[in-house]
């Protein structure tokens, strides 16, 4: 247990040092960090999302659970044998948080809405409120492998957004991308979302083929769940705070739906309510 605890501590240390440690990163004020974890690199702005969902979605969630076996199916080496990982829009940390629990390692988190740092679930990463846009020298080609999980969606220039991120991976760097899946299952829920679009998985290999990656595996995921979307795009046309499609009212229920979320072969690409690939930087 002592080998494990030093050795994520070493890990988590080895990121602090380039970002906390370059003399050209200039702390943006507010420079007081909470709980001494939030160091602020850029100004916090308001981004396209309810800040309710940080307060309904939880890491025993049945899609958050859901979402990191995913994950472990497609890239469980990948994730377990990097060395400098970061999660670019980690919000309030759920996947950095199963990361840590599962693997034993920091994900350094970069988020721009200051209400979802300082709810941050995570224990062992660092916290940066960090626009990615910045392009901060000290930050260039510093991970191995970055997580992109439910972000592109939020963002309206897809190709400027890819590019950032790309400046952030090492060459030969892994990134995990996931988004949610099939533009006919957008709804009212999407829009309280902040979601411009859904993808294909052929969509989500064009954009980021045109952006420098190539696609080393991908699958839908969440088919079981497709006729519980397609309902919620009819309740959520009276209902559209968004809140209607994701709380689940009560362990029973989220019990109920991980075990319906896990009743699916993987990797798969016939239908989902998501789409999860693993990308390689190229030229």
């Amino acid at each position: 247990m002592s080998e494990l605890r030093n050795s994520v501590e070493a890990r988590r240390a080895d990121l602090l040092e380039s970002v906390d440690g370059g003399a050209s990163i200039h702390p943006v004020a507010p420079t007081e960090t909470t709980e001494g974890r939030i160091t602020y690199l850029s100004a916090a702005i308001p981004v396209s999302m309810g800040d309710w969902w940080f307060d309904i979605a939880t890491v025993d969630h049945f899609w958050i659970q859901r979402r990191f076996a995913v994950m472990r199916r497609l890239a469980d080496p990948i994730v377990r044998t990097a060395k400098r990982a970061a999660e670019i829009g980690c919000g309030s940390g759920l996947q950095q948080r199963c990361i840590e629990d599962y693997y034993g390692i920091p994900v350094a988190g970069f988020e721009l809405n200051e209400v979802a740092l300082e709810k941050n679930v995570s224990r062992l990463s660092p916290l940066y409120c960090y626009n990615i846009h910045q392009r901060n020298p000290e930050l260039g080609g510093r991970f191995d492998l970055l997580l992109l999980f439910d972000v592109l969606e939020h963002i309206e220039d897809e190709s400027g957004f890819l590019q950032a991120v790309k400046f952030h991976l090492a060459e030969s760097g892994t990134l995990l991308i996931n988004v949610p899946a099939h533009q006919f299952l957008h709804s009212d829920y999407d829009v309280a979302q902040g979601h411009f679009r859904r993808y294909s998985i052929d969509g989500l290999a064009r954009v980021c083929g045109q952006n420098g990656f190539r696609v080393e595996a991908c699958s839908y995921w969440g088919l079981p769940l497709v006729p519980l979307l397609l309902a919620r795009k009819l309740v959520s046309m009276q209902r559209s705070d968004g809140k209607a499609g994701f709380d689940t009212h009560g362990r029973t229920i989220n019990k109920v739906l991980s075990w319906l979320a896990h009743a699916e072969p993987l990797p798969q690409r016939f239908l989902g309510t998501s789409v999860m690939a693993v990308l390689k930087k190229g030229s």
